[in-house]
């Protein structure tokens, strides 16, 4: 929450607007390797590990990232960060999954959504006031006193005996439960993701070079990706598959819009950034409220899925009136609360429903795989983002906004669409 409402302030100060996507979309394929590794781990070992390293890890890139005096070195820390994150989230899905039974959780999805409530309501106001009084490093440093507690009051659980109220699974012995196999996988998986937005960057500059990089990355993306996924999901094979497919195209369109809505409010409206970062507010309250509503509901799970990915639609679609000069820059507000209580409801539902899709001794592997939809689905469309904005120009970051609203609208009528495949095929 705090670092989209101050990268418009960190792009200035070193220079990076070029490289705005690329804050965003380090932090994700760096995560996008290490939900593998935890997946891995989790599964063979328990999560309390990953959970813990996770921590320790994304504390570090805070640190660094505060420090960072060039691009090159804050897109590292942002990495850095990615990975602690990776690590911690797919850990929280499995311990939800070895610790409650399916009839719970969808409430204690929701109130992990409501975890970001406060976050959401304070979170971009103080970093935007923190960013304009003494500068957006402290932003950084001052999550770091958050987590800490945090930590702490975690430890005593987590150092609970595994298995202590439920049978530890069976070990998986499917193709994902290799480590070797799986390791190289996400590597290339990261590495592919990186090299073709690297490509996709460098075509107006450098169209050759630009072409071969982008062969490249999906050649290595072609080679990793299948084997991180359940079979079948490339092509939204009924069930499971699809289910994990849907999140990639979910955060895919939101996130793909929701990284440039604080550029495009402070630069091109002229709004503050402690005004930019309201949308991501109500965003974030939208998504909260999504979640805690698909916890009460008792219908078809695909259909409420379906539903979340309309509102994405719709939200996108309002998000981008934005940057019209005709329409107020408040129109953003309403829009994000949409896209994000379709959110809310759509994820949360993907969720749910991969849990109940998924074998015991498989459920960290498929959290993995579920991380592994979303950080890729909304790394590339981030980095594609900043590659259309580099294309058309700074000086005209407007139509950038438009051009990427339409482009993740088209994504998100497409998750519409593939919602149908999330129930499995009648045995």
């Amino acid at each position: 929450m705090s670092t989209g409402v101050v990268m418009p302030a960190v792009s200035l100060d070193l220079a990076a607007i070029d490289l705005y996507g690329w804050s965003f979309s380090a932090f994700l394929m760096a995560g996008l390797f290490v939900n593998v590794v935890a997946g891995l781990w989790s599964d063979r070992r328990g999560h309390a590990l990953p959970f813990l390293l996770g921590m320790v890890v994304f504390v570090a890139g805070l640190g660094l990232a505060g420090a960072a005096e060039t691009k090159e070195v804050f897109i590292a820390a942002r990495a850095v960060q990615g990975a602690g994150g990776g690590a911690v989230i797919v850990a929280i899905y499995v311990m939800i999954a070895r610790v409650y039974e399916s009839a719970a959780r969808p409430k204690i999805f929701a109130l992990i959504s409501a975890a970001w409530v406060v976050p959401s309501l304070i979170g971009p106001a103080v970093a935007g006031a923190v960013a304009a009084s003494v500068g957006w490093r402290w932003v950084f440093y001052g999550i770091v006193p958050l987590v800490v507690p945090a930590f702490v009051m975690l430890l005593p659980a987590l150092r609970a005996r595994p298995g202590k109220d439920r049978d530890a699974p069976p070990p998986a012995t499917g193709p994902r439960s290799r480590p070797v196999l799986m390791t190289l996988a996400a590597a290339a998986t990261a590495g592919g993701a990186g090299v073709l937005l690297y490509g996709v960057d460098r075509l107006h500059v450098a169209l050759t070079l630009g072409l071969v990089a982008l062969a490249c990355g999906l050649a290595a993306l072609s080679a990793g990706l299948p084997r991180l996924l359940p079979s079948g999901a490339l092509r939204l094979r009924r069930g499971l598959p699809t289910t994990v497919a849907m999140r990639g195209l979910l955060c895919g369109a939101f996130f793909g819009v929701n990284s440039y809505i604080p550029l495009v409010l402070h630069e091109v409206r002229g709004m503050s950034l402690e005004g930019a970062g309201l949308a991501l507010t109500t965003g974030a309250l939208g998504w909260s409220a999504g979640s805690y509503l698909q916890s009460r509901w008792q219908g078809d799970r695909v259909r409420l899925i379906r539903y979340g990915a309309a509102a994405v639609t719709l939200g996108v679609l309002l998000a981008s009136l934005s940057a019209l000069p005709a329409v107020t820059p408040w129109i953003a507000v309403p829009a994000w609360v949409i896209a994000g209580l379709g959110m809310g409801a759509g994820i949360t539902s993907v969720n749910v429903t991969m849990l109940s899709q998924s074998p015991p001794q498989e459920q960290g592997a498929n959290s993995a795989a579920l991380q592994v939809s979303e950080t890729l689905g909304s790394s590339l469309t981030i980095g594609i983002g900043g590659a259309l904005i580099n294309i058309i120009g700074h000086d005209d970051l407007g139509t950038g906004f438009l051009v990427i609203c339409m482009s993740m609208a088209l994504i998100a009528v497409f998750a519409v669409l593939a919602s149908t495949r999330v129930t499995a095929p009648a045995v």
